[in-house]
């Protein structure tokens, strides 16, 4: 059903943006590791700050799940109508 609205309710796959974000946890402790061991110190504090990064956007995702349908619905559940704001 398109009502026109999309941008308005649009709505954010939370579970694959959690899985992407798990698959980019891994990779970023991996390469901190990585460049550690291999003296790379630069390479190491970039991927050091993109696991930071990475942490709190899976705490935020977490969040916005834990919180119910209003930020996860299912099929179930109808866009949300925008709000009427008709300049007069």
């Amino acid at each position: 059903m398109r009502t026109g609205s999309e941008p308005a309710t649009a709505r954010s796959a939370l579970r694959m943006r959690f899985w992407l974000s798990v698959w980019g946890l891994v990779w970023a402790i991996f390469g901190t590791a990585a460049f550690a061991l291999v003296g790379r110190p630069g390479w190491a504090i970039a991927c050091g700050v993109l696991w930071l990064v990475i942490t709190i956007d899976l705490a935020v995702i977490l969040r916005h799940i834990r919180q119910g349908p209003h930020y996860q619905p299912g099929p179930d559940v109808p866009p949300y109508q925008p709000p009427d704001h008709r300049v007069r």
